[in-house]
This record gives structure tokens, sequence and C-alpha cells, in this order.
């Protein structure tokens, strides 16, 4: 299996992708695949890894900048990952997140929030911080992983993609 940064010819079958990994989930307002869309579409597409398996494309994942009371301050947004139903469990989410964080890292981000299940994403690094909220979210499924030892405190908001859909 390969990583690699998205190419324009992949745009479809990140969105079949997306679009099919959150089909049955019960959290999902089947937005995902629009939201990836729309970050693409706003240039805000920080990092778009997939993964590809003998010329299939199986996964895929976003990084878009967020910001903390209003400011931009080298902070990423982790999602949506996606991950082909029938391929998911074998380790390509897992693979995707760690290569897109190193990715960040290499671009110098502070640091990366994520909404998502805690005992999943805190093999990643990723702890609940109550002094970084998203909305009413309860503070064990938003976390964050800090790059850098300043961890900035406030509410965070994700582009605006997130919310036009």
């Amino acid at each position: 299996m390969e990583i690699r940064w998205e190419r324009e010819e992949d745009i479809d079958a990140i969105r079949d992708v997306t679009s099919a990994a959150f089909q049955n989930a019960p959290y999902s307002n089947q937005a995902e695949a629009a939201i990836v869309d729309a970050l693409r579409n706003a240039g805000a597409l920080a990092v778009s890894l997939v993964a590809v398996d003998d010329r299939d494309l199986v996964g895929h994942i976003a990084f878009s900048a967020v910001m903390i009371d209003g400011k931009m301050n080298g902070w990423y947004g982790l999602g949506p990952v996606s991950v082909r139903p029938d391929r998911q469990r074998q380790g390509i989410g897992q693979a995707l997140i760690r290569t897109g964080l190193s990715c960040l890292k290499d671009l110098h981000a502070q640091g990366c929030v994520v909404l998502g299940e805690p005992g999943y994403y805190d093999r990643f690094g990723f702890v609940s911080d109550p002094d970084l909220r998203y909305g009413k979210v309860p503070s064990g499924y938003f976390q964050r992983l800090a790059f850098a030892p300043a961890v900035p405190k406030g509410d965070v908001s994700f582009h605006n993609a997130f919310n036009a859909v």
C-alpha cells in the first residue's frame, strides 16, 4: 500500500470512499464528502493524503487549519479520515493518520485537534484538554496533540466548509 498526496484524478474516488466510509455511521450527517470538496474548493486542504493499494484508492485523510479564539496559530484539524468499508480494520486509517501528522510537523504546525473517539485517537498521542473547547462537544471527544511546548487555550473553530453543508 502506498500513501501519497492526493492528485486531481483522485477526486472522484476520494468522494466515493468518503461517502461509503460514513454511510452507516450513526454519528454522521453524511456530509463528509461534501466537506472535503468544500475544503478543496476553498484551497483549505493543508494536507490531503490517499491510501492506494494495487491502483485502488482505499482511504483518504484531510487536515485543515483551525482558529483558536478567532486566531490562526499554526494548529490544524484532522478530518475527515475515510477508509473504504471493505478495507476497514486493516491499519489503513492508522497509517493515514500517522503519515498526515508527520506531514503537519514538516509544515511546522504547532498542533492538531480532532473530534472523535478517545479510545482510538489516544494511540496517536491525542489527549483531552478542557482548555480547548469545540462547541458543546464533551471534552473527552475533542482532543489535541501539541507539537510545540505552548498550547493555546480557547474555543476552536474549523473552516467554514464544515458549516456550509
